[in-house]
């Protein structure tokens, strides 16, 4: 599958939910954290395609990682809506913040 077709599936895989329904994600260390600033799709693709190269870049920059227990406690805490895409073992999270109204 080419990573159009590939990011194309991903997205209609993309959900909102509530970061308390994936506290066993979190537990079990598969609660994987993305950067608001990154692009959460192309992070999976290239997860999905092993793209080791990228993925530890993004790691070591502290972009990509696991969910921190002061993280998911803050986003327990806010009852925080996060995007979430599971990539097998993995749940990524990425949590964006709404803009002011």
């Amino acid at each position: 599958m080419n990573e159009k077709d590939l990011a194309s599936e991903l997205v209609l895989e993309t959900a909102q939910i509530h970061w308390h329904e994936l506290q066993r994600f979190f537990a079990s260390g598969n609660a994987i954290a993305v950067d608001e600033s990154l692009d959460l799709i192309y992070v999976a693709t290239q997860i999905t395609q092993d793209n080791a190269t990228q993925v530890k870049e993004w790691m070591e920059a502290g972009l990509v990682d696991a969910v921190k227990d002061s993280q998911a406690q803050e986003w327990y805490d806010q009852n925080a809506t996060v995007w979430a895409l599971v990539i097998k073992p993995w749940v990524l999270v990425q949590y964006k913040k709404l803009p002011p109204k």
